[in-house]
């Protein structure tokens, strides 16, 4: 991500964690406009209290922040300790006091470790850097992923540049500000102009946001500007002023997604569209009701079609209001499907469940009272959601010294809690030990970030469960994009397999052993999985021949696996590596074949008579009338595909498992790549959370 001229970022642990980081710095070359929003909590924390009172202002150089303590409700040493570390901060950066402004998260009501913060202020500054990521990870708290955004845009005749990042997860609620954001861009604007042009932004984005409906004490939103960017100052009322405005609100309204997905024991994303409203605060209100609705979330985490509970939020909260509106004349749309026109529609509700498996769900009511829309984003609520917060201070402890841990041990948990998850485990882990798997790697798994952590942590958990995993990746997606990146065109497919000309066959394998398996390797190597990249020619590790497309059809340097060099992978398994092949075999003419990954994954399978394969989709597995088939027998999968039952891409799978199953593999699990951990719900637990092949 490009990063604004003149600004840099730190992140370094100062002891209010015991390991992580807990401390981020923003820091500006040249003095900037600052502006805020903040929490309307009447119990605002310190760092709130101080930098309301100073915002909009210029002159400012610094954000410093802190997780891990909230620095809220410690009565009036709050303010004296962010007074100190203001001062600390600016005496390592050699600047005024007041052009530091400080943000604190984490627990609330234990005093902040002013001296540790202080102590870290030089530490702080030497840090500082181009790396925005360093400072966006030291703000975490219940946070799994690292939320960034941003924008390069012309402006006034000059490239300018903003760079954002956020924190959020928990207490989660609109009122003006509902995370900690940082925006930092290069553009010219007086700080009354900014903060105007910054109001817009989160009224549209932050303000639309709600996870938990539960208002933070910390919250807040901070832009700086530092004009390094060399256009004319903007002022308000001008065509620089809106299109600066509609730059920070893209890049908020994106941060404001990335929050939602990774709120506190999400699986899913929700947006809800109101539109047809008398008036745009109306159509904001109702539109914040929908997705704050904790029925209508609970039944999206179980994929539960119940409209009904979204008309009944849009009208209790109308009857409230009094608002002129007839909820009975709205129309509404579930995932693209008409399920209420005036009166219900009656749709295929097994299908609709199907497509509320989905990760991102969209809800879309149309009312007939007005013009006016809005868009709220949200989240399911799952069972992990109360877990977590349940836990959140009965296990996080703060220590005589400020450092706050979290205390996480099975002693904590109910006696039968603790009994059934270590029976059901340790029976697994019994099981599998010294047995193979090969997991297909792709899909939506390959393209999020939060996934690809996960996936990395399935695979290390395989391996200290005694599993051998050998890993098969894909690449389709980023084969796509460079394709049509460098101007060839878009691809043809036959049958679900892409046509790969001769003069393509080199790209896709710079794709998929050059880019994409090295990345994948040292992910993976950063859990400690001990994992090997190999390419399919790799001491021939994938023989192969043409594949000729069904009725003869011509697919170019496409091939089919002939032969497995076994040998290198049960060399590699009895060292305890941990295999990472990308689909690219070596053809007896010495030219290089794309092979299906699917395909590939299925040979490899056999080879090494593993008596798992799972192939990791963007569907939740096999589908009979909309539900998901939890195990199936090769036989009743075989009448599936005579049927004509299965289409497109699950066709040409459920021919890669019968091909595996036929070959010896004892299981094959179809699962969906795109909910954490669903390699460890599907193998470690008695129902699973995928479709399961067997053989007869």
């Amino acid at each position: 991500m490009q990063i604004p001229r003149g600004f840099t970022y730190a992140g370094v642990n100062c002891g209010i964690k015991a390991a992580r980081k807990d401390l981020a710095l923003v820091y500006s070359e040249a003095p900037c406009a600052a502006a805020g929003f903040f929490t309307v909590n009447a119990s605002r924390a310190a760092p709130v209290c101080d930098a309301a009172a100073r915002l909009p202002t210029g002159g400012v150089r610094a954000i410093v922040a802190n997780s891990g303590n909230a620095n809220a409700l410690v009565g009036p040493r709050g303010l004296l300790d962010v007074q100190a570390i203001c001062a600390a901060v600016a005496g390592a950066l050699y600047v005024e006091p007041g052009a530091v402004l400080s943000a604190s998260t984490g627990i609330i009501g234990v005093p902040l470790p002013l001296s540790k913060i202080a102590d870290a202020a030089p530490r702080l500054v030497a840090g500082l850097g181009g790396a925005i990521e360093v400072a966006a990870e030291a703000v975490w708290t219940t946070d799994k992923r690292i939320k960034l955004a941003g924008r390069t845009f012309t402006i006034g005749g000059v490239e300018a540049t903003i760079a954002a990042f956020a924190k959020g997860s928990g207490m989660v609620a609109p009122e003006l500000a509902t995370v900690l954001a940082f925006i930092t861009t290069d553009v010219a604007v007086a700080p009354g102009a900014l903060q105007t042009a910054l109001g817009r932004a989160v009224k549209t984005s932050f303000e639309m946001l709600s996870a938990d409906g539960d208002m933070s004490t910390n919250d807040a939103v901070f832009a700086l500007a530092n004009g390094l960017a060399g256009n004319t100052p903007i002022v308000e009322g001008t065509a620089e002023h809106t299109q600066l405005a509609e730059a920070l609100e893209a890049v908020c309204i994106d941060l404001t997604r990335q929050v939602a997905e990774d709120s506190d024991g999400a699986t899913k994303v929700v947006e809800v569209r109101v539109s047809g409203a008398p008036d745009v605060l109306i159509a904001r209100e109702l539109a914040r009701t929908v997705v704050g609705s904790s029925l209508v979330k609970a039944s999206i985490f179980g994929a539960d079609p119940n409209w009904g509970r979204v008309l009944a939020a849009i009208g209790a909260r109308v009857g409230s209001r009094r608002w002129p509106i007839d909820p009975t004349r709205a129309t509404v749309h579930v995932q693209g499907t008409c399920v209420y026109a005036d009166a219900p529609t009656g749709a295929d509700a097994p299908a609709l469940r199907a497509k509320m498996r989905d990760p991102q769900i969209l809800i879309e009511v149309k009312l007939a009272e007005g013009d006016a829309r809005a868009t709220a984003w949200g989240c399911d609520l799952s069972y992990d959601f109360v877990k977590i917060n349940a836990d959140y201070t009965s296990l996080t402890h703060a220590a005589a010294d400020g450092t706050v841990a979290r205390d996480d041990r099975l002693t904590n948990y109910s006696p039968g809690f603790k009994h059934a998850l270590l029976v059901e485990a340790l029976s697994y882990i019994s099981r599998f030990t010294n047995t193979r798997a090969v997991v297909k790697y792709g899909g939506a798994a390959m393209v999020r970030d939060s996934l690809k952590a996960s996936f990395a942590n399935d695979i290390n958990l395989l391996r200290s469960a005694g599993l051998l995993p050998i890993v098969v990746h894909g690449g389709g997606p980023e084969i796509t994009s460079t394709m049509e990146t460098l101007g060839r065109g878009k691809s043809e497919y036959v049958d679900g397999v892409r046509v790969t000309g001769r003069e393509d066959v080199k790209l896709v394998e710079m794709v998929l052993t050059g880019r994409i398996n090295t990345e994948l390797v040292s992910l993976l190597n950063q859990s400690s999985a001990r994992a090997v990249g190999l390419s399919g020619k790799d001491a021939g590790l994938l023989r192969a021949r043409k594949l000729i497309g069904e009725g003869g059809r011509d697919l170019g340097m496409v091939g089919e696996v002939t032969n497995v060099n076994q040998e290198l992978l049960e060399m590699l398994l009895d060292k305890k590596y941990v295999p990472v092949v990308s689909p690219v075999g070596l053809g007896e003419d010495g030219e290089g074949y794309n092979i299906d990954a699917d395909s590939a994954a299925a040979e490899i399978a056999i080879a090494v008579k593993a008596e798992k394969l799972i192939y990791l989709t963007d569907v939740a597995g096999i589908l009979e009338n909309g539900e998901l088939v939890s195990e199936i027998s090769s036989s009743q999968l075989e009448q599936k595909i005579a049927s004509g039952a299965l289409r497109d891409g699950m066709m040409t799978k459920a021919r890669c498992v019968l091909r595996a199953i036929e070959g010896g593999v004892t299981s094959v699990h179809i699962l969906d790549g795109r909910t954490p951990h669903s390699v460890i719900a599907e193998l470690f637990t008695d129902r699973g959370v995928g479709t399961l092949v067997r053989k007869d």
